[in-house]
C-alpha cells in the first residue's frame, strides 16, 4: 500500500489521481470502525471499485456534477456503493442515491465531515471539512493560486469569490486544502491573495 496522504491515530486519507484530467480522488477511512467513504468517483472505475472493496467504502460524496468528476458514478453504484451530491447539481449525474444539504454532517464511523455549500464553479459545488482535523476537500472551488473556473455554463465568478471569502477563508489558516486537481495548499497561503483574484477577474 502506498503511504497515506494524511494520517493520524484516528483517520487515514489516501489520494488517487485518475483520468485524463488528473482528477484527485480521496478515500477517508475511520481507523476505529474501519468505515470509509470516497470523494468524487471521477474516472478509472475498475481501480476505484477495487479501492472501495479493499478499504470498505460504502458511500461516495460528489463535490460537483461536472463530467470529469462523475465518470465512475454508474459503475460504483452498480457495485452497490451509494452516491450523493448537492441537490442543485443532482441533475448533472446519470444517477444518485441521496442529496447533500448545506451545513450538514456526514459520519464515517467516528469521523464527521461538515458539508459547506460553495456555489460558483457549479450551482451545487460542495466542500467537505473533516471536523477535528485541519482538512478541507475543496473540489474545484479553491486551488493553489485562485478560484475554480467560472467560464462554464451555470458558473459565476462573483458567486465563487463570495463562497470562498465567506465559507472557506473563515477557517483556520493551517487548514489543509485538498482540491479536485493538482497539489494541496492551505487557507492561510491563499487568503491574502483574494483581492488580487478579484482584480484580475478569474
Amino acid at each position: 500500500m502506498l503511504p497515506a496522504h494524511y494520517e493520524t491515530s484516528d483517520v487515514r486519507i489516501d489520494k488517487y489521481i485518475v483520468g485524463p484530467f488528473e482528477n484527485n480522488v480521496f478515500v477517508i477511512r475511520d481507523k476505529a470502525s474501519g468505515e470509509a467513504l470516497l470523494i468524487d468517483a471521477a474516472n478509472e472505475h475498475e481501480l476505484l471499485i477495487e479501492v472501495c472493496r479493499a478499504t470498505g467504502v460504502r458511500r461516495v460524496l460528489t463535490t460537483h456534477g461536472h463530467w470529469d468528476h462523475i465518470q465512475a458514478v454508474t459503475a460504483v453504484r452498480n457495485a452497490g456503493i451509494e452516491v450523493g451530491i448537492a441537490e442543485a447539481d443532482a441533475a448533472m449525474l446519470p444517477s444518485y442515491d441521496f442529496t447533500i444539504p448545506d451545513d450538514d454532517v456526514v459520519t464515517v464511523g467516528t469521523l464527521r465531515l461538515r458539508t459547506i455549500h460553495t456555489p460558483g464553479h457549479t450551482p451545487g459545488s460542495t466542500c467537505f471539512l473533516l471536523e477535528g482535523h485541519p482538512i478541507l476537500f475543496s473540489g474545484d472551488t479553491l486551488f493553489p493560486g485562485g478560484a475554480g473556473n467560472t467560464m462554464t455554463e451555470g458558473a459565476s465568478f462573483n458567486q465563487i469569490i463570495n463562497s470562498i471569502d465567506r465559507r472557506l477563508f473563515t477557517l483556520a489558516p493551517d487548514t489543509l486544502v485538498l482540491p479536485g486537481h493538482g497539489l494541496d495548499t492551505t487557507v492561510g497561503t491563499e487568503r491574502p491573495s483574494l483581492d488580487s483574484w478579484i482584480e484580475r477577474g478569474w
